[in-house]
């Protein structure tokens, strides 16, 4: 008997998939395990194996065409079986599914029928609900909470408004402009849809502060001359290294993970209740791709040598330039570290990227004067670092202790290397 093939969610947040390529076409047989497609989620590329066996008798979703998870993509049964019916009920079927998907939630639940708060005064609140629902202009007493003991808390808001006055004429929506001459209309891919929400969601969440700090970089670039040089001289001999030279991310990532193991508070996550403080230094990199950035996840950086993060980290940005990452590769990282040096920018803040509770922007190595010994002034190559932090989780006497460890193995980067 015929069997439809779903469109599966291959990571955690896909919620559509497109179909990039078919490597089976009607009449090929499909044996479990076989990989049929191609699927861009939104986040990568990923390989989609076949759960059934039999005959490909349909393919419902070319090359190009989006389906959401659970949605029929193709049909596999015994060959010659009759499966044009079954075909274009899915195919119709999947519009129908999305417009039901995309139609707006039930309206939010009546004051009346919210329990009143004992204290008679305003429903039990988180700080942060309490100002989003004012800039909101939300009636809290409207909202039924979810949190411990009925506390409204964010996600309960979602994305309500204040409702319209009686016998006020509601809002309209504001309609897009027109296009002008010239104007490119360009389609919200997944991977653009996913960052915008998740970096909403991080900025709205996390109470943010940013601490900077100057950093000497001499002896950085003086390290990483003296490795590669060192490298370059054993690749001549008959046992060459598997690696051509080492990246200034690769050294930054080692350091990130020395100052970790010595303020663990700032490699935590916040789950509400409870903090998990990490015991491993699982640090990202964050990588920008044609239509948004990923962030691949080197594990256990404080355990590893220069050389192994060094190759590590080469095959996942490759990998992730080629949207070819599965989502362990790039999800679950306690720390993140956002490189705009090799654009120029010397100073600039990031957005926490969760479930961590910290993100290190890096900028440009410039040559800048200072005071050396003596008052004389001289040229010294030196570098901007800006620390985001996570208020819920990282006080900032925490940040600020965490700045001026990672300021010392910057500056003295062999002491973390040794």
């Amino acid at each position: 008997m015929a069997e439809k093939v779903p469109m599966i969610a291959l990571s955690p947040t896909m919620e559509k998939g497109t179909v990039a390529r078919w490597h089976r076409k009607v009449g090929d047989a499909v044996k479990s395990g076989d990989v049929i497609c191609e699927v861009e989620t939104d986040k990568a590329t990923m390989d989609y194996e076949s759960s059934v066996e039999g005959t490909l008798l349909a393919i419902v979703v070319p090359e190009g065409g989006q389906a959401a998870v659970g949605e029929t993509i193709a049909v596999v049964g015994a060959p010659g079986e009759d499966v044009a019916g079954l075909a274009t009920a899915a195919a119709t079927a999947a519009p129908a599914a999305s417009a039901a998907a995309a139609a707006p939630p039930p309206a939010a639940p009546s004051a009346a029928a919210v329990p009143a708060d004992v204290s008679g005064s305003r429903s039990r609140s988180s700080p942060l609900a309490r100002r989003i629902a004012s800039e909101r202009g939300v009636e809290l007493a409207s909202v039924r909470g979810t949190g411990p003991g009925g506390r409204v808390v964010l996600r309960d808001l979602g994305t309500q408004q204040a409702a319209p006055r009686p016998g006020a004429a509601a809002p309209a929506a504001a309609a897009p402009a027109a296009p002008a001459p010239g104007d490119r209309i360009v389609p919200v891919t997944g991977m653009r849809r996913t960052i915008a929400r998740r970096l909403a969601e991080s900025m709205a969440a996390a109470p943010h502060y940013y601490l900077t700090v100057s950093v000497d970089a001499e002896n950085l670039v003086s390290l990483r001359a003296d490795i590669n040089a060192g490298l370059a001289a054993d690749r001549a001999s008959p046992v060459a290294p598997a690696v051509e030279k080492i990246s200034l991310n690769a050294i930054m990532v080692k350091l990130a993970a020395d100052a970790l193991r010595r303020h663990p508070r700032v490699n935590s996550t916040w789950n509400g209740d409870t903090i998990t403080v990490r015991g491993t230094a699982d640090i990202a990199l964050a990588v920008a791709l044609d239509d948004g950035l990923v962030a691949p996840v080197v594990r256990d950086c404080g355990a590893k040598p220069l050389l192994a993060i060094e190759r590590e980290l080469a095959d996942l940005v490759a990998r992730a330039r080629a949207g070819r990452l599965a989502p362990p590769e790039y999800e679950g990282a306690g720390f993140t570290i956002s490189n705009l040096g090799s654009f120029g920018i010397e100073e600039f803040t990031a957005v926490i990227n969760p479930p961590g509770s910290a993100i290190l922007a890096v900028g440009a190595i410039v040559r800048v004067p200072v005071a050396g010994d003596g008052d004389r002034i001289e040229l010294r190559r030196r570098m901007k670092l800006t620390l985001s932090c996570d208020h819920r989780v990282i006080d900032g006497a925490v940040g600020a202790a965490f700045v001026a460890s990672l300021k010392e193995v910057f500056e003295h980067p062999v002491r973390a290397l040794v």
